[in-house]
């Protein structure tokens, strides 16, 4: 098999990047998105992790889910893992991706070595009113009829009205972001609020007690980017803001997002290992 091969799973769709017998790095996209919106990182990870990047349930190529519950998504990746055998992963999650990290390693401890959180709110008291064209597509009664009327410009806005500076959407991303229906998407974020309004992360991740990296653009407009603080609640928390970035440090500034996703990988390697038991 070589890099960029797709590993045959009939539950979700997942992508290989770097040599298989590195150190396992998952890379969880947020609502709506798919695995392709880390590609811009993907190369200089990939050099140091064997990379995986899913399509959660009903987003990019996996097939929808009967539950979108956030602990049914980290079930599913859990699934996943175990099928392909792995070792304890890093697992990176963007936005509510960060969600999905998080329950998978409340259910199962055993698959997750650390955790990183990009752009992800702690606490449904952290969002912001959202921008105009995305209240748009995602309200009644405007929503549901414009949403498989969405032209490629129309996506595009959506993705960079979340974004502070210029952001370049990559194709894949775009093509993927169609294969999401505005019922799932709807769903998906309905239960990611229950999902944090029943707990916040910054709890979840304290009753952990795993390795947690933050990274929040300083700039973010969907969450406050005050709200951060609230994982220094956690333990042994590293929390980073990014100056002048908003809710897509992936497309925004890819570079410096890879170096502090590094630093901290390399830090879990070359630092004590973990208790697990």
């Amino acid at each position: 098999m070589t890099d960029d091969d797709v590993e045959p799973a009939p539950a979700m769709h997942v992508v290989h990047d770097g040599p298989r017998q590195a150190a396992p790095l998952l890379l969880v996209h947020g609502s709506g998105a798919s695995g392709s919106c880390w590609s811009a990182m993907v190369p200089a990870l990939a050099e140091h992790h064997h990379v995986l990047r899913v399509d959660l349930p009903g987003c990019g190529q996996s097939p929808p889910a009967v539950s979108y519950d956030v602990s049914a998504q980290a079930g599913r990746v859990a699934a996943l893992l175990d099928e392909l055998g792995l070792r304890p992963v890093t697992a990176a999650g963007h936005s509510s991706g960060g969600y999905v990290a998080t329950a998978l390693a409340e259910q199962r401890p055993d698959l997750v070595r650390s955790i990183a959180l990009i752009s992800s709110g702690p606490s449904p008291d952290a969002l912001l009113p959202q921008p105009l064209l995305l209240r748009v597509l995602l309200g009644p009664p405007l929503g549901p009829l414009l949403w498989p009327m969405r032209s490629d410009a129309m996506i595009r806005a959506a993705i960079r009205a979340t974004a502070a500076r210029p952001v370049d959407v990559p194709d894949d991303m775009l093509a993927d972001a169609r294969g999401t229906t505005y019922r799932t998407f709807r769903t998906v974020l309905r239960r990611n609020t229950e999902y944090i309004t029943q707990r916040s992360v910054p709890e979840r991740l304290a009753a952990l007690g795993v390795p947690v990296l933050v990274l929040f653009g300083a700039a973010d407009p969907r969450w406050k980017p005050s709200s951060a603080h609230q994982y220094t609640a956690v333990p042994h928390a590293r929390v980073e803001h990014l100056p002048g970035v908003g809710h897509m440090p992936m497309l925004e500034a890819p570079e410096a997002t890879t170096e502090l996703l590094l630093d901290f990988t390399a830090t879990r390697r070359r630092g004590p290992a973990v208790d697990e038991g």
